[in-house]
């Protein structure tokens, strides 16, 4: 008997930490620094991200610190991720959330991460740090990111 990949077996809330960290697929997309239209309250992705992203790696520096170091940045859990708007339909977390598998260029499945970014859905190579943008000129980096290049939905 073939047993299921366990985000196939289990509900969100009942992943071992380990579990949880492997299903992030390392895209980096959650890291973008995002505008908000305070009249409609839409958000707009950037090409700008946390300067604490390693833009080699798209993983954070700061990882087991972020929430101390940058405030604002939002630690996504079984409790929240259904709730998060502006999470990409490509995030692995929203996906099993929603009741979808897993893509197949998605590290588990593929067994290797450099296929998200053949796959075209990571940020490496796409975006600049905040550290060189002023807040004044985020509205310039304003960009559309694949909403579902290489989905079968």
């Amino acid at each position: 008997m073939i047993s299921k990949p366990f985000w196939k077996n289990k509900k969100l809330d009942e992943f071992s930490e380990e579990e949880w960290e492997a299903l992030c697929d390392g895209c980096g997309r959650c890291c973008l620094v995002k505008l908000e239209d305070f009249d409609t309250g839409e958000i707009e992705n950037t090409s700008v991200v946390c300067e604490f992203m390693d833009q080699g790696t798209c993983r954070c520096t700061t990882y087991e610190t972020r929430q101390l170091v940058v405030p604002t940045c939002i630690k996504v859990t079984p409790q929240n991720v259904a709730g998060i708007e502006w999470m990409p339909p490509t995030c692995a977390y929203r996906r099993v959330a929603e009741g979808k598998d897993l893509e197949w260029w998605h590290p588990l499945v593929a067994g290797e991460h450099e296929s998200i970014i053949t796959a075209g859905i990571s940020v490496k190579g796409r975006v600049i740090s905040e550290a060189e943008v002023s807040d004044d000129d985020l509205e310039d980096y304003v960009a559309e990111w694949p909403a579902d290049r290489g989905f079968s939905d």
